[in-house]
């Protein structure tokens, strides 16, 4: 799955620049959408009593069918912009290690991995918060959780048109400032006001994941390995955020705990500027 994901966002990228405008979130508004088909999907074949076994047999056979016949239309797209690389990063940068030593690239990762954290920790703790701290019924838990899965999948719609017209990092800024204040609503106001907070929550953590992949491959013949990079840097978050929001939830409680989201964001509004689009040369390829 790992390099599925980076060989599905470096492609995503190619598409990008060959069209000439942002269309990255609208990829992972795609990924949103299919966890949400996927639960409902498990849901429905929990309730028929299908074997777990059948259950993944069946899966895996329709998920490679899928692909197999949806990379069949990927066409070969000529990809030769070129930017201007900062001063202080290596001329040879084109391996994976290498570029675990460029400075931009660990910045990228950093604002990804905290947008991975904000987005992951609403996946893992939100309908348990909703259940503890909030005091509601675990159907009113999971309509929290859903409230947060389809307003992500709907700013990741509509922000692409947001990065074109304001760029990147003002993007970005309202974003993670939108998830910072949805944090709040969600732990300190009343219940009916914190789904409107999950809601804002959900909006603001929309677009950081698939920036993060679109600034790491800004150069196209770095970007296989920047996007690993900042792929393995992101997911860190999916892997240390579940037990740490755990571990302080023990001792504050679950929905308190969610403050540490507010926390991380505040460091990533500080390294938001390292995805700024780079001063490119090349010649306009839009609607190529």
């Amino acid at each position: 799955m790992g390099s599925w994901d980076v060989a599905m966002n470096l492609k995503g990228t190619v598409v990008e620049r060959g069209l000439g405008k942002s269309i990255m979130p609208r990829f992972h508004a795609a990924f949103s959408g299919g966890t949400v088909v996927a639960a409902l999907i498990a849901a429905g074949i929990s309730a028929a009593h299908v074997s777990i076994l059948a259950h993944v047999l069946i899966g895996m056979a329709f998920i490679l069918a899928t692909t197999i016949w949806c990379v069949r239309g990927f066409n070969a797209i000529e990809d030769d912009h070129e930017i201007d690389s900062p001063a202080d990063e290596p001329e040879e940068t084109s391996s994976h290690w290498g570029a675990w030593r460029e400075r931009r690239v660990l910045l990228i990762g950093l604002v990804t991995l905290v947008a991975a954290f904000t987005e992951g920790t609403a996946n893992d703790w939100m309908s348990v918060a909703f259940v503890e701290g909030h005091h509601v019924p675990k159907w009113a838990g999971i309509l929290a959780f859903a409230t947060f899965l389809s307003f992500m999948t709907c700013g990741r719609l509509v922000g692409t048109s947001l990065i074109d017209h304001f760029g990147r990092v003002p993007a970005l800024r309202v974003c993670f400032g939108m998830a910072i204040a949805g944090c709040l609503v969600v732990v300190f106001a009343p219940t009916w006001l914190a789904y409107a907070g999950v809601a804002v929550w959900g909006v603001g953590v929309s677009l950081g994941f698939p920036i993060g992949m679109s600034a790491a491959a800004d150069d196209p013949k770095r970007a296989h390995a920047r996007i690993s990079v900042v792929s393995t840097i992101a997911y860190t978050a999916f892997l240390a955020g579940p037990p740490l929001l755990g571990f302080l939830g023990q001792h504050v409680g679950v929905l308190h705990a969610l403050l540490a989201v507010g926390a991380a964001a505040l460091v990533a509004l500080a390294t938001v500027p390292a995805v700024r689009e780079p001063a490119q040369r090349h010649t306009d390829v839009s609607g190529a």
